[in-house]
């Protein structure tokens, strides 16, 4: 029996198809057989039960004694009780009802049985390996030993899988070794600069005209140095920060970074126009990643609007909607594309700004679960910053 049942396991699913339609449309005729036989048996015992009826005739010898018991001419018979001619209609309609019946129902067994037995084992395990995938949960495995198409999908998926675990560990060992690249690169850069820097303030002491003009200039690109190293050191820092979960108060805490971020616009001649659409008294959010995201997005605001800043609160979807909004020029189409990328500024002055700001937002944002999305309106740009609360 086992012997059988390996043999049907490891079966194509064409060929099981077959064979499970096949089995079942025997078992399907054999019953239509058996219920014909059935009724037309007990129709014709019903029937037969009724005497002939007619003139009898016998057979006699020389002395005109009767032989026998004498027989009917003609094949009548009484006439059948209500209750025997509906048993006999409804034996003559069974074998007409059965044969579909025992049809569709051998048609429903034979394909549950198939799905039972060849489909739903291997569904359930690429379904299971497809949740974990999407949840970068890389460490399981698709077991499922047959030699059918979907034996064969499962080891591809096996194989898919193991594939991805090691370019995940690749990958992140490239990062790492990207992260302790720039960590070194940006400590052993801070020595020479310090030393740079000290004499570019004794040559700017100099009275020589020409010597002190460069020395000027040596000096700005020291700064535009010391500040790149700076924000290779920040941005290590940010990349490796995770949320740290707190309850706050919501209308405290949005009216605090309200108040700061308005007395920025207003020290920048814009004016800030504020819209809370938040009906929670208390939030669990990292309030420091979503003070980072809102200054950054503000200064960002800043340089390209002409007059005013939106600044708008909404909750969404078990977190917190932030939106920065202006009346600028917008988003070109390459910058839409780049603009989150580290380093990138469409800005000629690079020592006041590296390209960071979108960048930083983004990844803090997705620290925190959410995403950062950029469109254009029609006037302006806006940037939306959703952080999620973590599960309860």
């Amino acid at each position: 029996m086992d012997k059988i049942k390996q043999i049907l396991h490891q079966l194509s699913l064409r060929k099981s198809l077959v064979l499970y339609v096949s089995v079942f449309a025997v078992i399907a005729l054999v019953l239509s057989i058996g219920t014909s036989l059935l009724c037309n048996n007990a129709t014709s015992n019903i029937k037969n039960s009724y005497p002939p009826t007619g003139e009898k005739y016998y057979l006699t010898n020389e002395n005109g004694e009767q032989l026998g018991e004498g027989t009917y001419i003609g094949g009548e018979t009484s006439p059948l009780s209500m209750l025997d001619e509906r048993l006999v209609s409804i034996y003559e309609l069974v074998p007409i009802i059965a044969t579909p019946l025992y049809s569709a129902l051998s048609i429903i067994i034979a394909a549950l049985l198939f799905y039972k037995n060849k489909l739903r084992k291997p569904l359930l395990a690429l379904r299971a390996a497809s949740e974990k995938i999407t949840t970068s949960d890389l460490n399981f495995t698709v077991d499922y030993s047959s030699e059918d198409e979907l034996g064969q999908l499962c080891a591809s998926f096996e194989i898919m899988r193991i594939t991805l675990a090691n370019n995940f560990s690749e990958m992140w060992r490239q990062v790492e070794e990207r992260k302790q690249l720039n960590a070194a690169f940006a400590h052993d850069l801070r020595t020479p600069l310090t030393v740079l820097k000290g004499y570019d303030e004794m040559l700017q002491t100099s009275n020589d005209a020409i010597t002190k003009e460069i020395a000027i200039t040596m000096g700005k690109q020291i700064f535009r140095l010391e500040r790149y190293v700076d924000s290779m050191s920040r941005l290590q820092r940010l990349e490796d920060a995770q949320p740290e979960y707190r309850e706050i108060s919501l209308p405290e805490f949005l009216y605090s970074l309200a108040e700061n971020v308005d007395m920025l616009c207003s020290q920048n001649g814009k004016q800030l126009l504020l819209q809370k659409n938040t009906t929670s008294m208390s939030f669990i959010v990292d309030r420091s990643f979503i003070s980072q995201v809102s200054y950054n997005l503000i200064s960002n605001a800043l340089r390209y609007a002409v007059s005013t800043i939106t600044l708008t609160f909404e909750e969404k979807h078990n977190g917190l909607l932030l939106s920065v909004s202006d009346d600028g020029k917008g988003f070109g189409k390459n910058t839409m594309q780049q603009a989150t990328n580290p380093y990138f500024t469409e800005e000629k002055n690079h020592s006041e700004h590296f390209g960071l700001g979108l960048y930083l937002c983004k990844m803090l944002c997705e620290h925190h679960g959410g995403y950062l999305k950029l469109e254009n309106l029609s006037v302006g740009a806006k940037v939306m910053a959703f952080f999620k609360t973590p599960p309860l």
